[in-house]
C-alpha cells in the first residue's frame, strides 16, 4: 500500500471520523446493531438464529444486506464517474452517493420506521468503502477497525523482532483515534439531538465530499 501524503491521511481520519458517528447513532437509536460494524451485527445475526428467526435475526441481516448493497453501489457510482469524468472525480462520486443517502435515512427518520432509516445508513457506511478503492478493491477499511487493529499489532510485533523495515503505525493509530472520537461525538450528538442529528451527520458528509473532491486519494 502506497504512502499517502498528509492531506490524504487526514482525509481517511475524518472519514473515519464520519463512520464512528454514524455507528454510534446507528447503535444508540436500535438498541445494539450497528450501520458501519457488520462482524457485530453478523454476530446479532447468528445468535438470533440459534433462538429461532426472532426481531434481532431479521434485523442484524437486513443491515448486513445493506452494507453489501451500498457497497455494491459505491464501486458503481465510482466506476461509472471514472468512466465519464476521470479517474479523479470518481472519490467524489462514491462520497456524493454517501451523502445522499444519509440525507435520505435521516428524511425517513421523519415518518418511516427508525429501521428502515438505520438500512440508509448502513448502505451508506457499505458504500463510502469505495473512496479509496480506485481499482475497485478496498485499499483502507474507512467503517471497520478490526483489519487497522490486526494491522497495528503486527508491526509492533515486527518492530520488537527488530524488523526495521515493518511499516509504521502512524495512520492506522490516526485511523482508529478517529474512529472512536466519531462514536464518541455520535453519542453525544444522539444524546442532545435526537434524530436531528442524522441531519448533521448528513451535512458533514456533505462537507467531505468537498474535502475528497480536492484531495488525491488514490
Amino acid at each position: 500500500m502506497r504512502r499517502l501524503s498528509s492531506a490524504a491521511t487526514l482525509t481517511t481520519v475524518l472519514l473515519a471520523a464520519l463512520a464512528g458517528t454514524v455507528d454510534a447513532l446507528a447503535f444508540s437509536g436500535l438498541g445494539g446493531f450497528f450501520a458501519s460494524f457488520m462482524s457485530g451485527n453478523s454476530t446479532r445475526f447468528g445468535v438470533g438464529l440459534a433462538h429461532g428467526w426472532d426481531y434481532a435475526a431479521a434485523t442484524a441481516a437486513a443491515l448486513v444486506l445493506s452494507f453489501v448493497a451500498g457497497a455494491m453501489l459505491g464501486t458503481i457510482a465510482g466506476a461509472a464517474a471514472a468512466e465519464r469524468l476521470g479517474q479523479g472525480r470518481r472519490a467524489e462520486a462514491v462520497m456524493g452517493l454517501v451523502t445522499l443517502m444519509l440525507a435520505i435515512g435521516a428524511a425517513m427518520a421523519a415518518f418511516a420506521p427508525l429501521t428502515l432509516a438505520m438500512l440508509m445508513l448502513a448502505g451508506a457506511m457499505g458504500a463510502q468503502n469505495g473512496v479509496v478503492a480506485p481499482d475497485g478493491e478496498v485499499r483502507i477499511g474507512l467503517t471497520y477497525m478490526t483489519g487497522t487493529l490486526v494491522r497495528i499489532g503486527q508491526r509492533l510485533a515486527r518492530r520488537l523482532l527488530g524488523d526495521r523495515s515493518a511499516p509504521g503505525l502512524r495512520r492506522d493509530v490516526l485511523l482508529w483515534l478517529g474512529f472512536v472520537a466519531g462514536v464518541t461525538l455520535g453519542a453525544l450528538g444522539w444524546n442532545w439531538l435526537g434524530l436531528a442529528a442524522l441531519w448533521v451527520v448528513a451535512a458533514l458528509s456533505a462537507l467531505l465530499t468537498m474535502l475528497v473532491a480536492r484531495v488525491e486519494l488514490q
